[in-house]
């Protein structure tokens, strides 16, 4: 996985994935925000492929929306996303995330939808 990201859990009601600040900083020094919505946009679409197997082995979630909020600066240590459920439908699935710092303190909240579709 890119940036760094480890996943710690992995279910379709909640999946939590690390990601170390070091290497994935904007000029300033600190946490990018790009990094940030890439961690948010990684551990909720997890939680909704986890959901659309769980319909059917052969469906797959595809990010449709995804909208993040930077409340905190992070210089240094690790981040943690927790994305929960929000809805689990058999067409569509949204997650609300929250990114914490090592210190638990929320440093960016976000949501991201997905649609539940066949491959082709």
């Amino acid at each position: 996985m890119r940036l760094g990201m480890q996943v710690e859990e992995c279910d379709a009601e909640r999946t939590v994935v690390t990601m170390p600040v070091e290497g994935n900083t904007q000029p300033y020094g600190l946490l990018h925000g790009g990094a940030n919505a890439a961690l948010l946009e990684q551990t909720a679409s997890m939680a909704a492929n986890a959901h659309a197997r769980s319909l059917d082995d052969s469906m797959r979630a595809v990010g449709v929306s995804l909208s993040i909020n930077h409340l905190r600066p992070v210089k240094a240590g690790r981040v943690k996303a927790i994305a929960e459920a929000l809805h689990r439908g058999s067409r569509m699935a949204t997650y609300t995330v929250s990114i914490l710092d090592e210190d638990g303190a929320l440093v960016a909240s976000g949501q991201l939808s997905a649609a539940i579709i066949a491959p082709k």
